[in-house]
Parts: structure tokens; C-alpha cells; sequence
């Protein structure tokens, strides 16, 4: 494969994940803006969701999901002002965050052998989309190190 299709590859992957970032990053203030408002109707929310433990184990992702999504926000608005490599340290972060909000959340539910797929699906999608991106970033930013 040429240089110029491995750099366009690259491109490609590196739209895709912004724009994934972008709902990811949204999804997380939405989420936790519905949440913390009560506003999730009964019928919606996880399993067991009125237990004080499973309400308490749920809010115990408010700081990695925040900070996740303000890392996310950062990088992009800085990747719009500046050139894009400076932007790769907070997106590295950002996506890192995000794969790991994911696992722990279907680590979680598959110990519970909760199989709702409503809450496995964009747990699954906060786990797996950072994954390329975290090793073409990886990458990138081990070939500009002084």
C-alpha cells in the first residue's frame, strides 16, 4: 500500500473518531444531565435501577465519564484552532477515558449476567470506536518524540 493510501486511511480514521467523539462527548453531558435531573422514565433505565447500590455504582462514573467528555471537547475545539498534532495528547486521554468508561460498564454488566441490549450497545460502542484511533495516535506521537 502507498503512503499516500496509508495517510488518507489515516484520515479517514481520524473523521471517523472525531465525529464519534463528538457523540460520544455529547452523549455523556446528555446522559448525565438526564440522569442527574431523574429523568429517565422507570421502564428505560437499568435493571435494578431504584437499588441505592446500583444508583451509587452508576453515579461512580460521573468523574471518569466528565472527564472523558471535557478532554473530548478540548481536543476538538483545539484541533479546529491549531494545528491538529497539537490536539493528539487530550484525544489520546479523551479516548482512552471513553474505551474505559465502556469495559468497566460491560465488565459490570456481564458479571451481573445482564444482557439488555439497550445499555450493551453504546457501552460496547464507547469501548471499541477509540481503539483504532488510540493506536494511530500511538503511533503518530511516537514518531515526533524528541
Amino acid at each position: 500500500m502507498s503512503s499516500a493510501a496509508v495517510r488518507s486511511r489515516g484520515a479517514d480514521l481520524m473523521c471517523f473518531t472525531r465525529v464519534s467523539m463528538t457523540v460520544a462527548d455529547v452523549g455523556f453531558l446528555v446522559y448525565w444531565t438526564v440522569t442527574l435531573f431523574a429523568l429517565i422514565p422507570a421502564e428505560y433505565a437499568y435493571k435494578d435501577y431504584a437499588d441505592p447500590v446500583m444508583g451509587d455504582w452508576n453515579h461512580s462514573f460521573v468523574p471518569l465519564d466528565l472527564a472523558a467528555a471535557v478532554t473530548g471537547v478540548a481536543a476538538l475545539r483545539l484541533g479546529r484552532r491549531t494545528a491538529t498534532g497539537n490536539a493528539h495528547p487530550l484525544m489520546l486521554i479523551s479516548l482512552v477515558l471513553t474505551s474505559t468508561a465502556g469495559l468497566q460498564a460491560i465488565a459490570f454488566w456481564v458479571l451481573r449476567g445482564d444482557f439488555a441490549p439497550e445499555w450493551w450497545l453504546p457501552n460496547l460502542f464507547l469501548l471499541l470506536f477509540p481503539l483504532p484511533a488510540i493506536v494511530l495516535l500511538v503511533r503518530r506521537m511516537a514518531l515526533v518524540r524528541p
